[in-house]
């Protein structure tokens, strides 16, 4: 396969990322500092936003790494080695983060439905259900793809057997 093939898919991860980075270092700080603001204030609610800042912020440590598997497996089909246990345990930990991900936004919806109130904002809590849901079919989606890669490679390995 030419090492060209796969540059579209590699380019669309890296520009998956920059949004997500951005968020990171622009608008969370920004979030930071006006509840921390409501803070010395005495409102309560700030302390929530903490929690949800926490969250996310450490959200970001499981999305980057399952990019960074994207990536590899990116790296493993220009390289031919597509069907490999390589490309199993990229799939793998690509599942792991994706449901990391939406354990941490579960964890998060409870912190949701204060500041959804106090907005009046129902769209809060629905975009919070959306990254959940999201992570949710990526991870059922490693897991077959992951399934039916360990099979591919089963069937090739008896067949080489067999020549």
């Amino acid at each position: 396969m030419k090492k060209g093939s796969t540059l579209f898919l590699k380019a669309a991860v890296i520009i998956i990322g920059i949004p997500v980075l951005a968020l990171c270092v622009f608008l969370l700080p920004q979030l930071a500092s006006t509840a921390f603001e409501h803070a010395k204030e005495g409102a309560q609610l700030a302390y929530i936003v903490f929690g949800l800042l926490f969250i996310m912020y450490v959200s970001a440590i499981p999305f980057y790494f399952a990019l960074y598997q994207a990536f590899r497996l990116l790296t493993y089909i220009d390289k031919n080695q597509a069907f490999s246990d390589l490309s199993v345990i990229a799939l793998k930990k690509i599942k792991n983060c994706a449901i990391t991900i939406s354990s941490l936004y579960v964890a998060a919806l409870p912190l949701l439905f204060p500041i959804a109130q106090w907005d009046d904002a129902p769209g809060l809590v629905l975009i919070g259900m959306v990254i959940v849901g999201a992570s949710l079919v990526i991870a059922v989606f490693a897991a077959v793809l992951q399934r039916l890669l360990k099979e591919a490679i089963d069937i090739k390995s008896e067949n080489d057997l067999t020549v």
